[in-house]
């Protein structure tokens, strides 16, 4: 079935006799009661048996995994607190000291900084690439290679990577390639389809998309890999919340229309800005003269809802741009319903230094707009009276 029949009916367990709620239950119970001694033992035994304990798992939040694992076309999910929770788990359970990571060059910050901290403490090689050259990504493979972490849709600047390509060549390495796909959601891209082994995303944006959630989930195309990686992130305690699961679950059926609409949007309010004097760049994927426009077109079937762009006058204008928007407003996050504005120099990737930032291609100037659901013309009316100030 089409992804927008797919979201609307929810995986959860099977609930006797002949009526079932249309919407899943919140099990708010952190733990379940159990017959016998010997059940509850057998009940730890793994990710998928009964209930014991809610951070081993719960029937809100397993209905989550299952629905995300079916969008996502992988074989079984983890759900967690956050998305850097998704993150910061599957690289702790995937590497050792002394293992060797690629990287996109261009990363969200906290991406940046859970690998810099991996490289400082425990002696995690990191070496990163532009994400549009296999060649370039094969040369720096070694025997310890172990990850390959890549972005669909890279924060802020839109870079979209040669998927297919980078994808396969981890697998002939025997590299486990991870994806982070939350600024394209399995809408836009489903990047199992295309190879990846793990796909992450930050729950918290696109997927319950109503800005009132905080979580997290890996997607992995193998369930064999899903049981290596469940013990580590078990450890951690990085659990998602029943409520949260439960919240995300309510925002996913719209989620095809909301993608919909946020593309609609960003395609109006990028080519304007585009045409406008006093903006010097605009970073959106779908833009003819975005650098990875051609593999933007071949793995996306629509350019995100996230537009970036760089404003003549550095630091100083992009900052003043933030805060002379009203209908847009400052705020962190994305993805929601409602457009938002940040300076990621300062934000989102303030980990990042001033060469850090040059090579990702982030300048001191760039503005980053997650578009929401509102009429482009009133978004485009905001955005021209706050490039208007002098």
């Amino acid at each position: 079935m089409d992804i927008q029949t797919r979201a609307v009916h929810v995986l959860g367990d099977p609930v006797p006799g002949d009526s079932r709620p249309l919407s899943v239950p919140i099990v708010q119970s952190s733990a379940f009661a159990f017959e016998s001694a010997d059940a509850l033992a057998d009940a730890m035994a793994g990710p998928d048996g009964p209930y014991v304990y809610s951070r081993r798992g719960n029937p809100t939040v397993r209905a989550l995994e299952r629905t995300l694992a079916d969008l996502e076309g992988g074989a079984a999910a983890i759900a967690f607190a956050s998305g850097m929770g998704a993150i910061s788990g599957v690289l702790l359970a995937l590497l050792r000291p002394g293992d060797h990571v690629v990287a996109q060059r261009c990363l969200y910050g906290g991406t940046y900084a859970v690998l810099s901290d991996l490289a400082g403490r425990y002696g995690v090689e990191v070496e990163y690439v532009r994400g549009d050259d296999v060649a370039e990504f094969e040369r720096l493979v070694r025997p310890t290679t172990r990850v390959l972490h890549l972005e669909t849709i890279a924060n802020p600047t839109g870079r979209v990577p040669d998927l297919p390509g980078l994808l396969a060549a981890a697998r002939r390495h025997g590299v486990v390639s991870v994806v982070d796909n939350s600024l394209a959601s399995p809408v836009l891209c489903r990047p199992v389809e295309h190879g990846a082994d793990v796909v992450v995303h930050s729950t918290t944006k696109y997927l319950a998309g109503h800005s009132d959630v905080l979580g997290g989930v890996a997607v992995f195309a193998d369930g064999e890999l899903r049981d290596r990686v469940w013990p580590r992130t078990v450890e951690l305690g990085a659990c998602a919340d029943p409520f949260a699961a439960w919240l995300t679950l309510r925002g996913l059926p719209s989620l095809p229309l909301r993608m919909r609409q946020h593309c609609a949007g960003a395609r109006l309010l990028a080519g304007r800005l585009a045409e406008h004097e006093r903006v010097a760049a605009v970073h959106w994927p779908w833009l003819p003269a975005h650098p990875t426009y051609d593999l933007a077109r071949k793995v996306l079937s629509g350019g995100g809802g996230m537009v970036s762009f760089e404003l003549a006058g550095g630091r100083a204008a992009g900052r003043a741009f933030i805060e002379r928007v009203r209908l847009a407003r400052l705020a962190l996050s994305l993805g929601g319903v409602e457009t938002l504005v940040a300076h990621p120099a300062s934000t989102s990737h303030r980990e990042l230094g001033e060469e850090a930032l040059a090579a990702a291609g982030i300048g001191a100037g760039t503005v980053r707009m997650s578009v929401g659901i509102e009429h482009p013309d009133d978004l485009w009316r905001d955005i021209e009276q706050a490039l208007g100030h002098p």
